[in-house]
């Protein structure tokens, strides 16, 4: 028995090479796969021309741009480099910072960043209800501790002088009637012992001794009340309304605090308050900084400007002698160079904080100011401004 033919006969599901024969039901996946190849091959083509391309835009050689101001530079064979700050010409010290005596709430900002004032203008105004409801209290206290002085040594008063005058006379009137009493009495009593008795002689002789006792009283009273007032009641009284009085200039005096005026003549350059603000003594707070800043900052009129310069401490030895020195300010972002006329040294090497506003450095760096100025003019610069500076010997 063939085992062979017995075996079903099995067909290959591949009968021509080019021909594919899909179960019943599936998707035809080779013209997609095709399709995907051939956007794999466009992409890498375009990727290639792409990268050609900017290979050749990148590879161009550019001509640089002219810078838009010439850096700083030196302008001296030797010369110390420091950072400027543009201040106020000042006689001496920086600009005038004004803080408020009293503290409150601004109820009228009177000028404006920029103005021009005399000493003495108005600057702001703080809220002073309190101060002034005591201020008007002590007035009143003092117009009546000198109103009652004024009554201590008025005295006596003439109606009250009538009054013990009268009591007086009546006090006379009354001895004078007791003692004609006794007198008769006693008269009757040596003529006729038996007509009036030993008792009421002697009644009529108390009645006089109370009598002139009360002139005696009378006296006094009319003395006292002539001599007016106690002296050392009026010293006391002149010393209450000494003391009432300073207390009244003195609330007076700080009634005057709540209105702010310009100490010097000069221009303002910054007006740091808004009405409804609240400030203190220490200043208006600012949000920004964290810090406490001057109501107003004032300078000096604006026709000559100084340069506060800050040299490093190991540049010091450096400096040139006071009647050598010869000095360029350079202002960052321009080609604007401006010489220097030189004013002073400020003797004392403080730690470098104003540049910053830092008050807690990391580094003790530690600077010497050296002032110098020049004439505004039309320059475009203001107080506060950096500038760089170059110092160098003639």
């Amino acid at each position: 028995m063939n085992t062979d033919e017995s075996k079903p006969e099995v067909k290959s599901p591949i009968t021509s090479p080019d021909v594919i024969e899909s179960p019943p039901g599936a998707k035809e996946l080779k013209p997609k796969r095709g399709l995907r190849n051939k956007i794999i091959f466009a992409l890498s083509v375009l990727g290639i021309l792409v990268g050609l391309i900017g290979a050749y835009i990148f590879g161009l050689e550019r001509k640089p741009q002219p810078p838009v101001f010439k850096p700083v530079s030196n302008p001296y064979e030797s010369a110390i480099y420091a950072n400027g700050m543009i201040e106020s010409n000042q006689a001496s010290g920086e600009n005038v910072n004004i803080y408020p005596e009293v503290a409150g709430q601004i109820n009228r900002v009177l000028v404006g960043e920029g103005q021009k004032v005399s000493a003495g203008t108005p600057l702001f105004t703080i809220d002073d209800s309190v101060q002034s409801a005591n201020t008007e209290q002590l007035r009143l206290q003092s117009e009546a501790a000198l109103t009652l002085l004024d009554e201590l040594k008025a005295q006596p008063r003439k109606e009250t002088l009538a009054i013990v005058t009268a009591q007086l006379e009546q006090a006379q009137a009354s001895l004078k009637l007791a003692r004609d009493q006794y007198d008769k009495d006693l008269t009757t009593y040596n003529i006729a012992s038996q007509s009036i008795s030993k008792n009421t002689l002697d009644t009529a002789k108390d009645t006089v001794i109370q009598a002139s006792a009360a002139v005696d009283v009378a006296n006094k009273q009319f003395e006292l009340t002539k001599a007016g007032a106690w002296s050392y009641d009026i010293v006391n009284q002149q010393k209450q309304y000494g003391a009432i009085q300073q207390a009244y200039h003195a609330a007076n005096e700080l009634l005057k605090k709540y209105s702010v005026k310009a100490p010097v003549d000069g221009v303002l350059l910054a007006v740091n308050v808004a009405v409804g603000s609240y400030v203190s003594s220490q200043g208006s707070y600012d949000t920004y900084t964290g810090l406490f800043d001057p109501l107003v900052v004032m300078g000096a009129p604006q026709e000559y400007l100084e340069v506060r310069c800050y040299i490093d401490e190991i540049l010091v030895s450096r400096l040139p002698p006071a009647g050598h020195i010869r000095a360029q300010m350079s202002i960052p972002g321009t080609d604007t160079k401006v010489p220097l006329e030189f004013i002073r040294v400020q003797p004392y090497i403080s730690p470098k904080i104003e540049l910053s506003n830092q008050r807690q450095e990391q580094v003790d760096l530690r600077v010497l100011p050296v002032v110098f100025r020049f004439e505004k003019k039309e320059s475009p610069v203001y107080p506060g401004e950096l500038v760089d500076v170059f110092i160098g010997q003639q």
